[in-house]
């Protein structure tokens, strides 16, 4: 006898399974990628000019020029979800090339809340370079606090950065 249209449970259900899992993984790799994005926004301070890294201040300026530069707002670069101002291509051209060696510690959040475990806005023209990174903090007076055992500092802010990004 047969049965030419019925369809065999056994190997309907399997596909119908797969299927579902396929698009189950899709969602939660599109979600994945959401959320990354949204993250690599969220470690990038912008608090001062929206969507702009270091309140517009040119990254490099701090470790070429030994000064706090504004950015010229025709000269920029998108990197981890912001944009960064530079005050010269050159310093583009620099900052492309090894962002990790200019760009502010703890997406330029306060070094000095950071080893405190809690992230708060770090002021572009309150800066400090120690062993080649570039540190900014919020005030003076929290400045003056991290200068008193900026290794201690820094040692504490590395361990606590990886949970508060």
């Amino acid at each position: 006898m047969f049965q030419t249209d019925t369809v065999r449970a056994d190997v309907a259900e399997p596909t119908r399974r797969g299927a579902l899992r396929l698009l189950a993984v899709g969602f939660a790799a599109a979600t994945a990628t959401m959320i990354s994005a949204r993250t690599a926004r969220a470690r990038i301070f912008t608090g001062f000019i929206e969507g702009t890294a270091v309140g517009g201040y040119d990254a490099v300026a701090y470790h070429t020029q030994g000064q706090a530069v504004p950015g010229d707002p025709a000269i920029t670069l998108e990197h981890e979800g912001a944009t960064w101002r530079f005050a010269s291509a050159d310093n583009r051209a620099l900052f492309e090339a090894n962002p990790d060696a200019y760009a502010p510690e703890y997406g330029g959040h306060c070094a000095w809340a950071t080893a405190q475990g809690y992230l708060a806005q770090g002021d572009p023209e309150i800066w400090r370079i120690f062993d080649g990174r570039l540190f900014l903090n919020a005030t003076q007076g929290v400045n003056r606090r991290w200068l008193r055992d900026v290794d201690g500092f820094i040692m504490q802010a590395d361990a606590n950065w990886p949970s508060l990004k």
